[in-house]
């Protein structure tokens, strides 16, 4: 794939620059100091934990793992860049990346953090300051710390990605597919969940640091866990089935993927097809103007179908979506913004100037309630697990009546199914950022 980042990020940095100069207004300042953040420390230690860069930060530039550096910007004005630079010989100093974003930039090298003050404007008190508020700031003067009209603004406005933004997307999708690839192959060899774990960051290029989020690699029962968090050992274990949730980042932007694997039985594989069709429909709706709520709810009834073609439930979908039988079987949401993080700010905003707009009733989970947009980024993952904790409690209520608890038990150590790709809302058809960067890496 061609990168075309750099020639796409002056026209992302104007953009800033307009969406910035908006906020400032919205909140009466006259600037920005954005910072990087630093690192935090074990308790009673000095291990630090892994750093994670502000997505303020990052959103101006590509830099990810710089901690005490400073983004500063007036409206009319270039923006400048305070990087910090330490000298050290315990660690390697980070270096600037290159690349023509340079050019956008005034650029000033401290050795300490507390230099980035005289670079600074000297006069702070119209200054908002965005990011993780540090106490030796508080002489500096800043006019306010995180302002909710200013971060308003910014947020609402993050969900409409620029042309660079996307093509960065575009770029963590493909790094991803070939690590889910690595990993698919890895689990058909009889590896572990650690090993597949190990090959999908080989093959991504990407150390767990580097990683948007841990790695979701669950064999059979695991994957009815919907963040399972463990990575097990050993190899002798039951192999009917594996769910993959891995994502990967490029200059600081995050794919989200997952896929589900059958180890053959065929009940379960037929299960795993009709959801991946159905997850195709769902993702080819992704339309500007639809209200996202629409989405998770058409969800819910095409999952009530499929329950039912499938013999799992022995209800018609309407019934199943009305009397809550689908939320035993589909608990989370259908999705969710994505960006420079993997659950992007704003999902449930009204405005720009605050506000949110309700979930639908029934469905405390959605992320995302928003209308969609051309630029928009969401993921779209439907899912079908055999929860203990959720059919315990359809049992005691009205619900197991329409429940075919023999299929049931004998699904439940597949754990669960689900399907999800990455998708950009255009003025036309939907970009499937996940479904191109797999046909990307297919042989022509």
């Amino acid at each position: 794939m061609p990168d075309q980042t750099d020639s796409l990020f002056p026209a992302h940095l104007a953009e800033l620059r307009r969406r910035a100069d908006a906020a400032l207004e919205a909140g009466e300042f006259a600037a920005l100091v954005v910072f990087s953040g630093r690192p935090r420390y074990a308790f009673q230690d000095d291990r630090p934990y892994p750093f994670a860069v502000n997505p303020h930060f990052k959103h101006w530039l590509p830099i990810t793992d710089a901690p005490d550096c400073f983004v500063a910007y007036a409206p009319g004005h270039r923006p400048r860049l305070c990087f910090h630079q330490p000298a050290d010989y315990w660690h390697r100093p980070p270096a600037l990346p290159e690349g023509e974003w340079q050019r956008e930039f005034d650029i000033s090298i401290v050795r300490e953090p507390g230099a980035a003050r005289e670079v600074l404007s000297p006069d702070l008190r119209a200054t908002a300051f965005i990011g993780e508020w540090q106490p030796e700031f508080e002489p500096w003067g800043f006019g306010a710390v995180n302002p909710p009209a200013v971060l308003a603004h910014l947020h609402f406005q993050r969900a409409v990605k620029t042309p660079y933004e996307l093509e960065c997307l575009r770029r963590a999708s493909v790094i991803a597919a070939r690590g889910h690839v690595a990993a698919r192959d890895a689990f058909l060899a009889g590896a572990s969940e650690f090993e597949v774990h190990l090959a999908y960051c080989a093959a991504s290029g990407q150390r767990e640091n580097d990683l948007p989020y841990g790695n979701i690699i669950a064999f059979g029962a695991g994957a009815a866990v919907l963040h399972y968090q463990h990575l097990e050992h050993r190899r002798d274990v039951p192999r009917r089935s594996f769910l993959i949730d891995a994502g990967a980042q490029f200059r600081g932007y995050a794919s989200d993927i997952t896929r589900t694997w059958s180890a053959g039985d065929p009940e379960f594989a037929a299960l795993v097809a009709a959801m991946d069709t159905l997850q195709r429909v769902l993702a080819g709706g992704i339309r500007a103007g639809r209200d996202y709520r629409d989405v998770h709810l058409d969800a819910h009834r095409a999952i009530g179908q499929l329950l039912g073609d499938a013999g799992i439930v022995r209800c018609d979908a309407d019934t199943a979506v009305a009397e809550g039988v689908t939320s035993v079987f589909f608990p989370h949401g259908i999705g969710h913004l994505l960006g420079l993080q993997v659950h992007d700010v704003a999902g449930l905003a009204a405005s720009a100037a605050g506000g949110e707009i309700p979930r639908p009733a029934g469905h405390p989970f959605l992320r995302l309630t928003r209308v969609l947009e051309p630029g928009f980024v969401v993921t779209i993952e439907p899912g079908l697990y055999f929860i203990d904790l959720l059919l315990e409690a359809a049992r005691g209520d009205g619900r197991a009546r329409h429940i075919d608890w023999d299929a049931v038990e004998r699904l439940k150590p597949f754990g669960g199914i689900r399907i999800e790709d990455d998708v950009v809302c255009t003025t036309d058809a939907p970009e499937n950022l996940t479904r191109d960067a797999f046909a990307a890496l297919s042989p022509s």
